[in-house]
């Protein structure tokens, strides 16, 4: 059992038995209202942003050196061809581990952004009804200056696009606590996700953990 490792899930009724051989400390927050016995319900709002933002809040004192947040089902979003299991995952993230690794994105791809998401597939007609903020843009360069008080580059690489990733404790706490609470609440102010905050969010993971405390406002300190 790996000490130095605690994964962290998002649920909605998927079947998260597969955390059991990972190998290490797990927790499930619960989405989906049957959980069962050891899950932490959540409502279900925010997409899997709040369920993070919730877990560093209340846990970010003792936060694990290593902390990975995967969804309920990552293993599609980690291996492109389809071959992704619970070995390779359990490797990886060791390996992450083992190198000491402050920030990895998880997905088997990488995306660029500009300040509005594109380019993205809210208005692909097939998948109208999936998302309540189907049709609209993404509001990405409006949340990166809310939360860095920066403005945003022309266009980003986005490096855990699917809400899939590690990040040490140490590199979360570059910024305060106060700085996740103000994360948390722009989640809890957009609960259906109908301007696209959580789609927001993925695309900036790799900022919120970059370490760059020039960018911690006053206002979190």
């Amino acid at each position: 059992m790996r000490e130095d490792i605690r994964v962290i899930i998002a649920r909605y009724r998927e079947d998260v038995s597969w955390a059991e051989a990972l190998g290490c400390d797990h927790v499930v927050y619960d989405k989906g209202g049957d959980g069962g016995p050891g899950t932490r319900p959540l409502p279900n709002i925010g997409r899997e942003a709040h369920t993070y933002f919730t877990h560093i809040v209340n846990e970010y004192d003792v936060l694990s050196p290593l902390n990975v947040f995967l969804q309920g089902d990552p293993f599609d979003h980690i291996d492109d061809r389809g071959r992704a299991t619970v070995e390779t995952l359990r490797k990886q993230l060791e390996d992450v581990a083992d190198r000491g690794m402050p920030f990895k994105g998880l997905a088997w791809f990488k995306l660029k952004s500009d300040r509005l998401g594109r380019p993205h597939d809210l208005r692909k007609p097939e998948n109208e009804g999936r998302w309540a903020g189907w049709g609209r843009d993404i509001p990405v360069g409006e949340i990166f200056e809310l939360l860095f008080d920066a403005p945003m580059p022309r266009e980003i690489v986005c490096r855990a696009p699917t809400g899939n990733f590690c990040v040490t404790g140490e590199r979360i706490r570059t910024r305060p606590k106060a700085f996740y609470e103000f994360c948390l609440r722009l989640t809890e102010a957009d609960p259906h996700d109908q301007g696209n905050t959580g789609h927001a969010f993925e695309r900036l993971w790799q900022h919120i953990f970059n370490g760059n405390t020039a960018w911690n406002r006053d206002r979190y300190e």
